[in-house]
């Protein structure tokens, strides 16, 4: 084993914004679980495998207010937009027919949960 941990640059390390996104329906969701796989769905068909790994699309489960409705999506600065258009093409989780809307773009996590979410 080796003492020395390799640590990469600043300038090599990968690029991240926090897509901050908000749900309007009727009725409240209560499973994240469904609004998630909901989300990698419609962005995998949108911009395929590819896409979704030079992006980083990740969507961070603890951080979704279920007061609010509201969640985080982590993504490359380079396929933010490819995102939002992904969220706004749903339509439907379930049987339920719901709205995205983007409440914000933040570059630090601690940031977005602050403003956004107020966790």
């Amino acid at each position: 084993m080796s003492k020395f941990k390799t640590k990469l640059l600043p300038s090599l390390r990968e690029k991240k914004r926090y897509l901050i996104f908000e749900i309007i329906s009727n009725e409240k969701l209560a499973e994240f679980k469904r609004i998630s796989n909901t989300i990698l769905q419609r962005n995998q068909q949108l911009i395929g495998e590819i896409g979704m790994s030079k992006g980083g699309v990740s969507i961070l489960h603890d951080c979704w207010n279920e007061k609010k409705q509201r969640g985080i999506i982590r993504v490359n600065p380079k396929y933010l937009n490819d995102v939002k258009t992904g969220l706004s093409l749903i339509k439907k989780i379930g049987d339920r027919r719901v709205i995205f809307k983007t409440v914000g773009v933040s570059g630090v996590l601690k940031k977005a949960k602050q403003r956004y979410l107020s966790l």
